[in-house]
């Protein structure tokens, strides 16, 4: 295919496996990423790496020069929903202004083609199953950064002519997670607790609801994107159909770990109830449907989670506001400041 590609948080989760599927098609893959979240180890050997940070604006501008990229699959994030709140500036700066150096970019480089992951956190509380023709209420600092990005690419779409593919996936989950952050990914955060002799901890009762979906069924769809003239300028919610509530989500990871489920509830935090979406569009565009059952996905992370064991990390370093954070997060912070 010969085809170049920039993979922003391609040592990340979902960016590694991308990275994989879109070097088994053939392109030549450069990987921005910063390691804040993600891991050496993730890196497929044939893809050039960066380290830095999309915030970055002559070094974006500089790999862009350097490579005429045909394709960006800006996936470079921090994706902590519920702490976004806490850390306005901080989540603006990486997940909005970071994102509006690549769009800059595109346009003055010809790109062909801008993929987006943005987040069903874009719909906040709305009716469910959640479908892309559904007006955005984002509750949060994370869903509302996610959602003015994907308007400034449609706004940039229709005055310079940049092609983009927006996906709207939620609660991926599988191998390469960072289990140790404490602060998304809640499959991740059991398994580690697990690892670690700790209950999972719950907020609020765990009646709460969403739907989990593993990485293999998304990496490839995501890769194909920009490849599909009938995804082209749409946005696609991408996921799994059945919700779950976290208790039940306990018990089931706690069943693929080979443990009895003990939990941990604490205060109930600011967050949407319940987000799941309808995937009928994405469905239609790419043939995409689920594959691999929710069992099998755990199973297989779980086997990948006890081969690389427990992480630990440390809390996030410069909250902004501390007025109404979750208790337990406060407690953390306190106890690694002494």
């Amino acid at each position: 295919m010969n085809k170049k590609a920039l993979v922003t948080g391609g040592a990340g989760f979902i960016g590694s496996h991308l990275t994989d599927s879109l070097i088994t098609r053939g392109l030549h893959v450069v990987v921005l990423d910063d390691l804040s979240g993600g891991f050496v180890e993730n890196l497929h050997e044939q893809a050039v790496f960066v380290q830095e940070s999309v915030t970055d604006e002559k070094l974006v501008n500089r790999l862009f020069e350097e490579y005429r990229f045909d394709v960006v699959y800006h996936l470079g994030a921090y994706a902590a929903e519920g702490l976004s709140h806490f850390i306005k500036r901080f989540n603006y700066t990486n997940n909005l202004i970071g994102s509006a150096n690549l769009i800059n970019a595109c346009v003055n480089y010809d790109v062909k083609c801008y993929v987006f992951t943005s987040s069903i956190a874009v719909y906040g509380k709305n009716q469910l199953p959640m479908t892309e023709e559904l007006v955005p209420m984002p509750e949060d600092s994370y869903g509302i950064a996610k959602l003015a990005v994907e308007q400034e690419l449609k706004s940039t779409h229709e005055m310079f002519g940049l092609n983009y593919v927006i996906f709207r996936p939620h609660n991926v989950y599988g191998e390469r997670q960072n289990i140790g952050d404490r602060y998304r990914n809640v499959v991740g955060i059991f398994m580690n607790q697990i690892m670690h002799g700790e209950p999972m901890t719950i907020f609020g009762d765990g009646e709460q609801t969403r739907a989990f979906t593993y990485i293999g069924d998304v990496a490839p769809i995501i890769a194909e994107a920009p490849f599909n003239p009938l995804a082209l300028n749409k946005v696609f919610n991408i996921g799994a159909d059945i919700p779950y509530s976290v208790n039940e989500l306990a018990q089931m990871v706690a069943r693929a770990m080979g443990v009895e489920p003990k939990v941990r509830y604490l205060e109930a935090r600011n967050e949407v109830v319940h987000a799941f979406s309808s995937h009928q569009r994405v469905e239609e565009v790419f043939g995409y449907k689920a594959k691999v059952s929710f069992e099998a996905g755990l199973e297989a992370m779980a086997r990948w989670a006890r081969s690389v064991g427990p992480r630990r990390s440390k809390p996030f370093e410069g909250i902004e506001i501390l007025k109404n954070m979750p208790k337990s997060w406060l407690d953390e912070l306190r106890q690694f400041s002494c």
